[in-house]
This record gives structure tokens, C-alpha cells and sequence, in this order.
């Protein structure tokens, strides 16, 4: 069988170097770079795109899309880890932990969209609660996120590393007019009627996401416990290879959440904590922005791609 031909697109920004060290030393695939003074040429990378079998887009929202109309070869399978077709119909959302045939869908895509960075752990939270009508749809959610400095991209990496910089903040809160864009994509795949208020901010660290969403027990359906939150979504990932829901005991004893604990793999980790007498709850998510949240959720794509052209071709 000919090994598949990956090519990554915008591989020299931090998700698709992060893919190409994932990747380093695979002898399943055959990966597909351009000389640098091409990589910027239209007519070289649509070539590129054309030539393969799967493409992963690492690309701002305008170039990926400019990318996508120049396939004209209908076998080209595309992974794309911007924004721009998160909530397009046609594409597959690519969470494979997010429904029970998702993994499939995905295996068998030819147009899938890579989940962000903040939406991965707000929807891994949300989606199954929602679903199951412990959440209700329309709650007033404020949804609040801690990333490492690298989620802003070559230019937030660059005021922290570059030769002779200086460090940027300490911490920062943006996002402050309330329309940052993965907004509308949490509202979308986590199931929800009314637009949630997301607020996310940096530290000063490089990778690594703490992401949580506090409810109030008296505005969810009568009789709703925090036991039963958890055990909704233990329920949900049972068996799940890269997603965790932390048990009841050890969440109790938890006294803080690192954002860098998962840092370098491709897993989540999910909690529910609270308090009964104040009838308050904080579900918690604990991952890599550049793993589980980018890079390690593409490769993870990429697998199941790569498993379905297999199985074709046995």
C-alpha cells in the first residue's frame, strides 16, 4: 500500500510545527514540505493541496478558506485547524470524543474542521450536560479561560521569546467587547440557545489551558445534583483514551488547577467541584492549548483519516 501524502499548510506557524514534531520519525505517511521561498506562492500550494491525500491547514481564517476553493482534486481529504469552517455546514466538527459516532464521521469526512483551543474544553464540559437535560440550554452561562501566551500566536511567542525581548504582561484579559470568535462555535457544538459571555486571558506562561464554568444549582432543573453532573460526564467519556473526568474524592481534594499540567500530550482533563451547602458548582477542563487544543487534536484526526483510507484499500 503507497503511504498517504500529508500536506501541512503554514507549517512554520507554532500549530503546524507543533504537527510536524508529532509527526517526526512516522513511517505510515509521507509528509509533504515546501522550499520556503514557495511557501508563500498561490499556484505552489494549491499544487500541493491537489497532490495529496489529506491537508491540514494551518492558516489564518482568509488564507485557509482561499485554500479549500483551490482544491479541485475530489479525493483531497482536508483538516482545517483555523477557524474559518467551524460552524459551516459540510464540515465535520473534529471532536472525536464529542458524540458516539463522531470518531466515525470523522474517519470518513472529507471536510473536517479542527475544534479551538477554548471551545474543545467548554464544549467537552457543556455538550454532554446539555444534551442530557441537566444544563438547560438557555442557562446564563459565563464561561472563563486561562491560556499560555503561545495561544496568541507567532507574535505573542515572539514578545516572550524573541532574541531581546522583554516578556509581555504578566496576565491580560481581552476579549472585552464580548464578540471574541469562538464564541459562536461554543454556542454551536455545546448545544446551546443563548449566546454564552466567554472570557479568556493569557498568563505568562507558554502552553497549557485552565478553563472553567460556574452554575448556580437553584437555575438548573429541579433536583439536579453535583453528583449527578459528574456523573453525567463520566457516563459520557467511559473508556475514552484521551478524555478524564476526574473522581468525585479527588476533585473534593483539589486545591488548585495548574494550566500546565497536560502540557506535551493530547488529554483532557475534566471536573466537576462544588459546594452543597452554597449550592454552587465549578466544572473545571485542564489541557494543552497546543495539544488536545490544536496540534494533538489534528494528528488525532489525522489518525482516524488515516485508519479509514487504510481500511479502503485493504
Amino acid at each position: 500500500m503507497t503511504h498517504p501524502l500529508v500536506f501541512i499548510d503554514g507549517d512554520q506557524g507554532t500549530t503546524g510545527l507543533q504537527i510536524h514534531e508529532r509527526l517526526r520519525g512516522r513511517d505510515d505517511l509521507r509528509l509533504l514540505t515546501l522550499p520556503e521561498a514557495e511557501r508563500k506562492d498561490p499556484r505552489r500550494r494549491a499544487e500541493a493541496i491537489n497532490a495529496s491525500d489529506i491537508a491540514i491547514l494551518c492558516l489564518p481564517d482568509e488564507p485557509a478558506r482561499q485554500a479549500v476553493a483551490s482544491i479541485v482534486n475530489p479525493a483531497v481529504r482536508v483538516i482545517d485547524a483555523s477557524s474559518a469552517h467551524r460552524t459551516t455546514p459540510g464540515w465535520v466538527y473534529g471532536f472525536p470524543e464529542m458524540e458516539a459516532e463522531q470518531a466515525r464521521r470523522i474517519a470518513e469526512a472529507k471536510r473536517v474542521s479542527n475544534p479551538g483551543c477554548y471551545p474543545t474544553g467548554a464544549i467537552a464540559l457543556l455538550r454532554p450536560l446539555v444534551r442530557a437535560g441537566l444544563v438547560p440550554a438557555d442557562y446564563p452561562l459565563a464561561i472563563h479561560a486561562v491560556s499560555g501566551y503561545s495561544g496568541g500566536g507567532r507574535a505573542s511567542v515572539d514578545a516572550f521569546e524573541a532574541p531581546g525581548a522583554t516578556g509581555g504582561l504578566a496576565f491580560q484579559v481581552y476579549g472585552l467587547g464580548l464578540a471574541h470568535k469562538h464564541t459562536p462555535e461554543i454556542e454551536r457544538h455545546a448545544g446551546l440557545s443563548q449566546r454564552p459571555v466567554f472570557v479568556p486571558s493569557y498568563g505568562a506562561f507558554r502552553q497549557g489551558i485552565v478553563l472553567t464554568v460556574p452554575l448556580q444549582l437553584r437555575l438548573l432543573p429541579a433536583g439536579v445534583t453535583i453528583a449527578q453532573l459528574h456523573q453525567c460526564l463520566a457516563r459520557h467519556y467511559a473508556g475514552s483514551r484521551h478524555v478524564r473526568v476526574v473522581a468525585p474524592q479527588d476533585a473534593a481534594a483539589q486545591t488548585h488547577l495548574d494550566p500546565q499540567a497536560l502540557n506535551g500530550t493530547n488529554d483532557l482533563r475534566l471536573a466537576v467541584h462544588g459546594n452543597e451547602q452554597h449550592g454552587q458548582v465549578l466544572l473545571a477542563a485542564v489541557f494543552d492549548n497546543l495539544g488536545k487544543g490544536a496540534s494533538g487534536a489534528a494528528v488525532q484526526n489525522l489518525d482516524l483519516m488515516l485508519q479509514a483510507l487504510a481500511l479502503a484499500e485493504a
